[in-house]
């Protein structure tokens, strides 16, 4: 018996399915966990179970309890900004799944409208104002920093995979990686997503839904936010030297999380420029390199960020000309470069 029908069969055992005719459909999109829409006769639900060993060429395992920890952050963001997370139908701690409601048509990726070029002004002010939401409205909570206590999860899926790994990759840049990871563990601030990415949106006119959150932690908020603009700086790598607006979009995003927030850019700003360049080289060089970008493009992120760390900046703007002029010097992509 294959994987999703001895998962609808847990389902039905469980009572959450109840037609003979019913059937598991797989969704794609995610390395690390079985994610599938149940259809049920009339009714259609998305199911979610953790694996152990994440879908990646190196060996990458997790704790499965992280399940427990994305239904948690759904719930509570789910009680803050209702529009921008999906609703829990059910859950089972002890298999590790749970059920939330099918958005059904009309939900665009925001990584694929990227890719494609769209980029909306809007979209990045709906992300960074509901980021700044929820780290502001979960600031200093000792009942979430007790529920989120999910430090070794968190370690498993961020620090170790992406900053730990390419640090002893370089060994040359190994310092910065290695303070780095270790002011992020130590920081307990806030109500932080872990895999706040383009993939994990879903965005369909003026609502903008939050996916994926199973790196769920009560910590530091720049990761986050540097996480996200890791993401807009790769897509405009992929576009360059085609001016998409992904600057106009990073500043939008900056200035609107900043607002929300209330957060101050002149202390906010030294951090993201300290892990921003080192999330740019995990994407090249750690355990979950980024699919689209050429061998030529992934060098000028080693050659970018080994400059970068050395230049000691403080402010976000002087880093976003600084990658902006090097990439109009770049040539296109050819499709034969394509991933």
């Amino acid at each position: 018996m294959d994987e999703p029908t001895q998962f609808l069969e847990v389902l039905r055992r469980d009572g959450h399915v109840r037609d003979p005719q019913a059937r598991l459909v797989p969704l794609t999109g995610g390395v690390s966990s079985e994610i599938y829409l149940v259809e049920d006769g009339p009714n259609k639900f998305v199911v979610k179970r953790a694996l152990a060993k994440l879908k990646v060429k190196d060996d990458w395992f997790a704790d499965v309890s992280r399940n427990a920890s994305e239904r948690n952050y759904l719930e509570v963001v789910g009680r803050l900004l209702p529009k921008n997370v999906p609703q829990i139908m059910f859950a089972d701690s002890d298999v590790g799944y749970f059920g939330m409601e099918f958005l059904g048509g009309g939900f665009a990726n925001w990584k694929q409208l990227l890719l494609a070029g769209d980029c909306r002004m809007q979209h990045a002010e709906m992300a960074g104002k509901i980021l700044g939401e929820i780290h502001r409205r979960t600031r200093h909570d000792d009942s979430l920093r007790q529920k989120f206590d999910t430090t070794a999860n968190f370690r498993q899926l961020r620090l170790e995979p992406y900053l730990l790994t390419t640090g002893a990759r370089h060994p040359e840049l190994q310092k910065y990686f290695a303070s780095e990871a270790a002011q992020i563990e130590a920081t307990r601030e806030c109500l932080v997503h872990g895999d706040f990415s383009p993939k994990n949106i879903l965005i369909h006119g003026d609502r903008m839904v939050l996916l994926d959150c199973e790196v769920a932690w009560y910590g530091d908020p720049v990761f986050d936010v540097a996480f996200l603009l890791n993401h807009f700086f790769l897509k405009w790598l992929r576009h360059a030297p085609l001016d998409s607006g992904m600057g106009k979009m990073i500043a939008i995003f900056w200035q609107q999380y900043l607002t929300s927030a209330q957060s101050s850019s002149a202390t906010f700003s030294p951090r993201i420029l300290r892990l921003l360049p080192l999330l740019l080289l995990a994407r090249v060089d750690g355990k979950s390199p980024v699919e689209y970008l050429d061998p030529g493009r992934r060098a000028f992120i080693r050659d970018f960020v080994a400059t970068e760390l050395r230049q000691d900046r403080i402010e976000l703007e002087p880093f976003v000309q600084s990658w902006a002029e090097k990439c109009r010097s770049l040539q296109p992509i050819s499709l034969s470069n394509e991933h």
